[in-house]
């Protein structure tokens, strides 16, 4: 059975396209690889991988495809905002046409990896059926796809939509601007656990691995349980305040709570349900926050994780790409 994976070469991509070729599905890995090819395994009889960008690739791509998880995107808040029509180029426009020719192309399930962060600001926990807020051009962008290819929906075309919670842990494509991750390279480096003020706000997160799981779990669900769905990925138990979980990091890996504010309040803050998809599908993550956390301290000083890799700050990278004339 053969699956499109857009993004394959990114953070989750990178762990998913293993965990897809171990299940014995014939994997397409399409990415413009803007962080090097050497972050999947090599091409293989059941991986051919496509340097191809979601918003000009030719339709015959997807013949013979079973189903597409669509991980293409800009990737966080930072980088949305630093090309909002970029932005929403990729995000929305280019998942949208993704979609479309999946439908058109007789893809029997579409998979669209979205974000938590569509909620915003909340005073309750949420869920599935709450009120959205999208704060960001990236949240914006991911509620505008989430619409709009929930409506391509049929009997024959399978659209399941996953809303992420922060993800954390490693990934052969590492970033370091992800909270948890952050913390851990931080403190690392420079001896301080840095927090984006004011600390109170806050979070779901998720492992890497446990939210490739829950694609997985998408992509081999029944029909009847997935179709027109929306889930938060996540876990209750995993809802942190900022400031308590840099805490909780500090403890896991053994290091006196010794941190730094960075940035500009944060004005986004949502706790969020997991009910939905812990009861409909039976998810349950193998990974928490201290587990996450121990796993990258253990890599970098151990020296296979490189603190000071320039890809691993997404924005960053990003800017470097613009200029050079790469990213357009």
């Amino acid at each position: 059975m053969r699956v499109l994976v857009t993004g394959a070469g990114g953070y989750i991509g990178s762990v998913l396209v293993p965990m897809l070729l171990e299940k014995g599905y014939n994997v397409l890995a399409l990415d413009r690889f803007f962080f090097g090819r050497d972050r999947l395994p090599p091409e293989s009889e059941n991986l051919r991988i496509l340097e191809e960008d979601i918003r000009f690739f030719e339709k015959e791509i997807l013949k013979d495809v079973y189903a597409v998880i669509d991980l293409a995107a800009l990737s966080n808040d930072p980088s949305g905002e630093l090309d909002p029509v970029k932005t929403w180029s990729i995000n929305y426009l280019g998942r949208f046409r993704v979609a479309t020719l999946a439908k058109l192309m007789g893809v029997k399930r579409y998979i669209l990896p979205s974000s938590c962060s569509v909620y915003g600001f909340q005073d309750e926990v949420v869920d599935e059926t709450s009120p959205t807020n999208p704060l960001t051009t990236y949240a914006k962008a991911n509620l505008k796809a989430e619409r709009d290819i929930l409506n391509l929906a049929d009997d024959k075309f399978t659209v399941v939509i996953l809303r992420q919670a922060t993800v954390y842990g490693l990934s052969p494509r590492m970033r370091f601007d992800l909270a948890i991750n952050g913390m851990v390279r931080g403190f690392f480096k420079n001896g301080r656990i840095p927090i984006l003020r004011d600390g109170t706000q806050w979070r779901p997160f998720v492992h890497v691995k446990d939210t490739s799981r829950a694609m997985l779990l998408a992509l081999e669900s029944p029909k009847e349980k997935v179709n027109r769905e929306v889930f938060n990925v996540g876990s209750d138990e995993q809802n942190y305040q900022i400031f308590d979980l840099a805490k909780r990091v500090a403890q896991a890996i053994g290091i006196p709570f010794e941190y730094e504010w960075y940035g500009l309040p944060d004005h986004r803050s949502y706790r969020v349900s997991f009910k939905k998809i812990r009861e409909v599908l039976g998810f349950k993550p193998d990974y928490n926050a201290e587990r996450g956390a121990v796993e990258i301290w253990e890599a970098l000083k151990s020296g296979s994780l490189d603190p000071d890799d320039p890809t691993t700050i997404t924005v960053e990278w990003y800017k470097k790409l613009i200029q050079k004339g790469v990213m357009v």
